[in-house]
Order: structure tokens, then sequence, then C-alpha cells
């Protein structure tokens, strides 16, 4: 078995281990490159990086691919027997086998063709043509009568012996022996080179070594010839143990055997040059080879039993043409079976690499033009955003706006009492009448000073928030889409805006208190307040002090000046403390009256006190006697005025703001307007970014991803360029 165990048969295994592991990586290489390329062909927000012819070539290579692969799986080295009928090819096939596998004998034993192949089981099996059917085979001899049980197989029939790899060495290399029935038996030599020759690396002629070479077997391998290009042939003579019964002719007849199989390989066939046709001739004795191989396999000397002599010399001519036979058909396999493929694997993986290159390369080219697109829909964004800043647009009309209505109303005030003097409504001071007349007054102010407000603002008012909304428009229309810019002038108003003014005279001088009570010009009380003032008058009058009190005077550093206090005192403040004691002390009693006038009286004599008195009775009268109607309707008016003047000074920055918010309020809703539009561009910009930063980030993904198949393909690549020549040259043997 030392010879079976280093047979270059092992390089074929090897050679068919790395190849199917090559298309096995190129085949899950090329799936994913597929899914890769359909994947990005299918993207419908990309551009086309890749074509349809793309994507279906690729396809096309990965079913090729799967077809190779199956096709390698199935590879096996295959040597077809061919010779006349018992010239013992089954016996040569047994020897080589170490075991009667095929029936021999005696008679045409083999009337169809047999496979020999290697199975993983315990048990022998049949498998005929056309049938699935496991036939159970346990001896050589139940093969024989189960072959010959079944009339129906022709010689063109194929039965599939299946023998265990475990009983049989030579099976577990992916070797199939196929035997053939006589080729002189049958015409029919075209439809069994068809049938069962067109793949066979090796063909063995089995030439009966007591006759000549036949013309019926010339004829055969010359049409094998012609089918197959330079097909490998070995003839084997059989039955040379013949020989030793007559050792005088022996050599003569080895010569002319020779002679005639070199002049058959090399002068009619071809397949050889004369130097290499003595490896293809050998002379052998398959039953004795077959019979001594039985018996060392039972342990018993392989030279014992009934041998002819020089039977030594035919086991070695039949062990050197078993190793050239081993050489040949391991080579011519490999050659044959998986050379094409290697370099159809190659060719395939190049083909991957280009595409992949230039997917690549397209984007690229796409992610270039999509930065750039991105960047000038960033910049246009940033214009926009800087353009709609509202507050640029609106202050030199918010503070136009306030400066007219404040100095307006400020003018207005000043000129009240030309409104009031034009209010005519009959007067009367009793409390209903009194109420009517206000709410009239108010409702007459509220619509004087609007009216003469607007009379003075809104014109220039107006025509600033033109000129501004013009401005805003001018500034934004580029922002707009070009469907609507030729529309947003009629966003600008025409006489259409007027200021508000609300200015709640009702409510503001709600807590008007009129004094339409007759008061004595010189009486002391309108004395007082003539000096004083009303608030002032009250707080001397009526004895009180609103102020807060003051802190003792600080005590002066230096004691020649005298202290002061910190807070100065008001002149005003001083006749109100003198006029208050002077109150305090003509109210203390009665008897401080009298000591007074009896001063008086003494002083400047009762005749011009007597006119004095006479004289200030006729004016009390006479102020009496005019206190009208009329009159209390012209103190209301001045009071009114007064007291309103006063309320309304205090609402004139509210009112200048209140102005400015409805322009302000304006130009919002004309710059909302237009923002409605320009969000539109704005909001398209910005799916644009995203649409951008989207294809960018896919984009980065697919080169990635074809970089990544790109290193792939030429690891592959350099994986076959290794592996290759030492697939088909043998040197991993």
């Amino acid at each position: 078995m030392a010879e079976v165990n280093a047979s270059p048969l092992k390089h074929f295994v090897t050679a068919k281990k790395k190849i199917n592991g090559i298309f096995e990586q190129l085949g899950a290489y090329i799936k994913e490159s597929s899914a890769f390329l359909e994947e990005t062909y299918s993207n419908e927000e990309l551009d086309p990086v890749t074509t349809e012819e793309q994507v279906a070539e690729v396809r096309g290579y990965l079913s090729k691919v799967a077809g190779i692969g199956e096709v390698l799986s199935r590879r096996h080295m295959k040597v077809v027997f061919f010779g006349r009928t018992s010239n013992g090819k089954s016996s040569v096939i047994n020897a080589m086998l170490w075991d009667k596998v095929l029936p021999s004998g005696i008679g045409h034993t083999t009337n169809c063709f047999l496979r020999v192949e290697g199975t993983d089981g315990n048990e022998a099996f049949l498998l005929t043509e056309g049938s699935e059917e496991k036939k159970s085979v346990k001896t050589v001899n139940h093969l024989a009568h189960a072959l010959h049980q079944d009339e129906d197989l022709d010689a063109g029939s194929l039965v599939c012996v299946m023998w265990p790899k475990g009983k049989c060495a030579l099976l577990r290399d992916d070797l199939v022996l196929v035997d053939s029935p006589g080729i002189d038996v049958t015409t029919e030599l075209d439809s069994w080179i068809d049938k069962f020759c067109l793949d066979a690396d090796v063909f063995v002629l089995v030439a009966n070594s007591e006759s000549t070479l036949m013309q019926t077997e010339k004829s055969f391998f010359h049409k094998v010839n012609e089918r197959l290009s330079s097909p490998n042939i070995f003839i084997l003579n059989n039955r040379w143990d013949a020989s030793a019964s007559e050792p005088e002719y022996m050599e003569e007849v080895r010569r002319q055997h020779m002679d005639r199989c070199t002049s058959f390989l090399v002068d009619e066939l071809g397949v050889v040059d004369r130097a290499q046709a003595s490896d293809r001739i050998f002379f052998v004795s398959a039953k004795e080879v077959l019979q001594a191989r039985v018996q060392k396999a039972q342990g018993m000397p392989e030279a014992g039993g009934a041998l002819a002599e020089g039977f030594q010399a035919r086991m070695f001519e039949f062990q050197n043409f078993e190793r050239r036979f081993e050489e040949c058909i391991s080579q011519s396999a490999v050659k044959t079976k998986f050379e094409q493929h290697t370099v159809r694997a190659k060719q395939i993986s190049e083909a991957l690499r280009l595409i992949m290159d230039s997917v690549h390369v397209a984007a690229q080219e796409q992610r270039i033009h999509c930065m750039e697109t991105k960047e000038e829909r960033e910049d246009r964004l940033e214009f926009i955003d800087k353009q709609l800043d509202l507050e640029s647009y609106c202050r030199f009309a918010l503070i136009h706006t306030v400066f007219q209505v404040s100095n307006a109303m400020a003018e207005e005030i000043r000129r009240l009492h030309v409104l009031v003097d034009d209010f005519h409504m009959d007067f009367h001071p009793s409390q209903v009448v009194l109420k009517v007349y206000k709410n009239e007054l108010h409702r007459h102010i509220e619509e004087g000073l609007g009216r003469n407000m607007s009379e003075r603002c809104s014109n220039a008012i107006t025509s600033a928030l033109q000129n501004t909304q013009t401005e805003m428009i001018d500034g934004l229309k580029p922002l707009l889409p070009l469907s609507v810019r030729e529309q947003v002038d009629k966003l600008v108003p025409r006489q259409c805006f007027s200021l508000s003014y609300d200015l709640n005279c009702d409510k503001l001088c709600s807590d008007f208190q009129e004094d339409i009570g007759f008061h004595f010009s010189l009486g002391w009380t309108m004395l007082v307040n003539r000096f004083l003032g009303p608030k002032n008058t009250r707080r001397a009058l009526m004895g009180y002090n609103d102020q807060v009190p003051r802190p003792m005077a600080i005590t002066p550093v230096s004691t020649a000046m005298p202290p002061f206090p910190q807070g100065s005192v008001t002149q005003e403040e001083l006749m109100v403390s003198m006029v208050t004691g002077l109150a305090s002390l003509t109210s203390r009693t009665s008897m401080g009256i009298i000591v007074v006038g009896g001063v008086i009286w003494k002083a400047v004599g009762w005749r011009l006190i007597a006119l004095s008195v006479g004289l200030y009775g006729l004016l009390y009268v006479y102020e009496r006697l005019t206190w009208t109607t009329k009159a209390k309707e012209r103190a209301f008016k001045r009071q009114f005025v007064d007291y309103a003047s006063e309320k309304l000074q205090l609402i004139v920055s509210y009112t200048g703001s209140n102005c400015s918010h409805q322009v302000q309020q304006e130009l919002a809703g004309t710059f909302a307007q237009l923002c409605q539009q320009v969000d539109v561009t704005r909001q398209q910009l910005e799916d644009e970014i995203q649409d951008m930063n989207r294809k960018i980030e896919q984009l980065d993904s697919l080169q990635s991803k074809a970089k990544l198949s790109w290193k792939k393909e030429e690891s592959y690549k350099l994986y076959i360029m290794h592996f290759g020549p030492s697939i088909l040259g043998g040197d991993s043997a």
C-alpha cells in the first residue's frame, strides 16, 4: 500500500480542494458585489453610479461561478479502459484496485459500461442508468449475477458500481474507472465516444500480448483522436505471463509489440513523441498482480501460489505502469479540469475590479458635485438668515414714530383749553347733568385729540412706514420664489394703514372732582390757596403735615457756625408753616379776636375800618351775584383742563410707544407675509441641504464598500495568482 499512499493522485485531491475554495470565495465575493450593485442601482436618491448592464453582468458572473462550483464539486479523474473482448480489462481494473471489484473470467463478462466509483458507506451497491434505486451488491459473484440478471442492459448502457472507499484506497482520490464492453462486439463506437469519452482524462488500451494490435482497436482510437485533442493513451500488453513458456522468443516478441505500439502512438495518432512512447507501453499480467495483491491483503506471501517465472519483473512493470499512469492522469486532470476555470476566475475577478473602480470613480465625482451644491445652498441659506433681520428694517420707523407722536401730543396738551372751549353743551351743577356733561366732554376730547394727532402725524408716519416696507420688500425680493416675485408689490399698503390714538379719556379722568361752589376771592381760604396752592392750602387749614419727619440737624464742626439742617427748607414750606401757625392762633379762643380787634381799632380808627368792611361786603355781594351757571361752567372747564393736562402728560410716552407698536405690528405683518414666501425658498434650501447630506453619507458608504470590495478583489487576485501555478503545476502535491 506504500505506493498508493504516495500516489500523485493526491495532487488532484489537493488541487480540487483549493480550486473549490477559490470558487467558494469568489462566489461569496460576487454575491456580495451583486447585492451591493443592485442596491446601488435601485437607490432612487442617488444619481446612477452603476448601469443596468453592469448589474446584469455581475449577476451573470454569479450564476456562472455557481455553475462552475457545482461542476467542480463533481469533478474527478476519469480513466476509460478499452480493448477487445476477454483481453482482461476487468482484471487490470481489479489489480489496480487491489480487490476483486469487477467480475472477470473466461468469456464475455462485461456486457455494458461499468463505472467504478467510491462511496463513503460500508456497503457496495449498483445504480443503473435512469434510476436512483440502490441495488445491494455484497460479493463479486453477486455483482456478476446482478448484471446478467438485468436483460435490458445493452452495450451502450452505464451501470455505476459504488464500492466502499474503506475497502479500496485508490477510490479515495476522486478516481473513477470505467470498464467497457469489447470494442469488437458493436459498431456504435461514435456514440460511445460522445457518451463516455469526451470528459475522460486517460484512455487505457488493454491488448492481448498473445496476438498483435488489431485494426478494430486502432480504428476506435483514431476516432477518439479526431474528437479529442491529443488524448492521453496507455497501451497494456496483458497476459505477458504467457511469454514465460517460450523464454527464447520473449525479447523478440516484446520488441515487435513495442515497435507496433510505438508506431501506432507516434506515427498514426501523434499523441506523443518517440522518446515518450516507451513510458506509455507496458507488458503486464493483470491476473498475476491481482492474485499477488489479494494474497498480500490476506497476510500471505504475494509470490505464493502458481505464478510463472519472471513474476517479479512483470509485477515491477505493472507498478511502473501505475506510477506513470498516476502522474499522467493527475497532471492531465488538473490541467484539463482546473486550468480553464482558474483562468476564468482570474478574468471574473479582474472584470469585477474594473466595475468596482468605475463605481468608486462615479461615486467620487457625484460626491464632489453634492459637496459643491451643499456649500452653495448653505451660503444662500446664510444670506437669507441675514436678510431676515426685522429689527434693521423697523428701527428707524419706530424711532421716528415715537418722536412724531410725542411732540404732537405735547403740543395738543398745551392747546387743550382751545379744544375744551369748543365743547358746547347745556351745563347744570346737578350731579346727574354733570355726569352726562363729563361723558360727552370726554368723548369730545377723545375725538378731537385723535383727529388732531392724526392730522399732525399720520401722513408722515404712513410715508415712513411705506418707505420702510418698500426697503424691506426690495431686500427680500431676491429671496422669494420666482413665481411670486411679480406679486410682492401688492403687499405694500396704499392709504390703508391708520394709527389709532387710544387715549381713554373717560378712564384717565374718571377720578376728576370739580369744585364749582361759590368761593369769595378775598376769603381766607382763597387767599391761602392763591399763595400756597390747593394741596398746601389743605395742609395749612386742616392742620396736618404729610411730610416725612426730618432728622435732627447735624452739629457743625466749627462752633462759630450755626447748625444747619440736612435738607433745605423751601420758601413754600416756610409760608405754609407761618399761615398754619396764624390759623392755629386765630382759632384758639374768641378772646384773642377781641384783643386783636381792639388793637386795630385804636391804630387806624373806626372810619377806615368801616370803609374797608363796606368795600369788602360790596365785593362779596358782586361776586356772589355774578356766580351764575356760565361762571360755574367756565370754572369747571378750567379745572378740567388743568386736571386733564396733568393726566395726559403722564401718558405721552405710553401713547408714543403704542403708536410705535402699531407701526411695528404693521411691519411685522408685511414681514410675515414676505417670510411665508421666503420660507418656501428657505425650506427648499434646507431640504436640499438635508438631501445633499444624505447623498454624501450614502456616497461615502458606497465608496467605502467599493474600496473594500476592491481590496478584497486585490487580495483574491493575489490568492489566485499564488495558488493557480501550484494547482496546475503540481508543486503542492
